[in-house]
């Protein structure tokens, strides 16, 4: 069993975010308490964003450095590709506050990300018209759990999408061809030698399992979302 993560950029978000972070509908502020005070909103479009001590590139050593890769393998998570995302707030001091999760994948990943914000060291604050302000950040981290004798690909972003082919590429140099068998937890799968057209029909996860004829040999995890109406895949 091989365990990874990956780091997405930084990005600006607003509280009403969804789990998948997909579809996102913004305003220029929110309002974080139910005075006007300048001081007591909460930020997400401003003049200046927060921003780590040493930039996007210091944060990202220090996620590499500190956060545990290696969680959801050692919790039992299947065979995948799991993309976390945590909110938080950066305050008019820099310190980190409300940091919530917007995803639940569960095997300790969100825990494992809110606990490596949480100890971080303070930020520079964001800012709007020259004064320090509130505002919201969210951060995406992707574990990867492989299987040495097993890989299972999306071409489409490593995610399966509602309502359009998926093409899926399964490779088990153990098994011949002419041998493996898939099959998909929800939705329907077809095709053969390692090539096939996944569809899936509800938000979620998918799991792809694959056999050496009656055989099950493993499985693999996919996130399940709504395609944006504003993207297009090639096949």
């Amino acid at each position: 069993m091989y365990f990874r993560f990956t780091l997405i950029n930084l990005s600006f978000i607003a509280a009403s975010l969804t789990a998948t972070a997909q579809n996102n509908t913004h305003s220029d502020t929110l309002v974080a308490s139910t005075t006007d005070s300048f001081e007591d909103k909460v930020f997400e479009k401003v003049d200046v964003e927060a921003s780590f001590p040493g930039g996007d590139p210091a944060w990202r050593k220090f996620l590499e450095r500190n956060l545990r890769g290696d969680v959801a393998a050692e919790n039992g998570a299947p065979f995948g590709i799991y993309t976390v995302w945590v909110q938080f707030i950066v305050d008019r001091e820099g310190k980190i506050t409300d940091v919530k999760s917007l995803t639940n994948n569960g095997y300790g990943m969100e825990k494992e990300v809110e606990r490596i914000i949480k100890i971080g060291p303070q930020w520079q604050p964001a800012s709007q018209n020259g004064r320090n302000v509130k505002a919201y950040r969210k951060q995406p981290v992707t574990f990867i759990i492989e299987d040495a004798d097993l890989e299972v690909t999306s071409k489409n972003s490593n995610v399966l999408y509602i309502g359009i082919d998926n093409s899926i590429t399964v490779n088990c140099p153990k098994i011949k061809d002419k041998n493996l068998r898939v099959t998909i937890s929800q939705g329907s799968i077809s095709g053969d030698n390692g090539n096939y057209i996944a569809r899936v029909t509800s938000v979620g996860r998918a799991t792809i399992e694959v056999y050496n004829k009656n055989k099950e040999v493993g499985s693999f995890s996919l996130e399940v979302v709504v395609l944006p109406s504003s993207k297009k895949i090639k096949q």
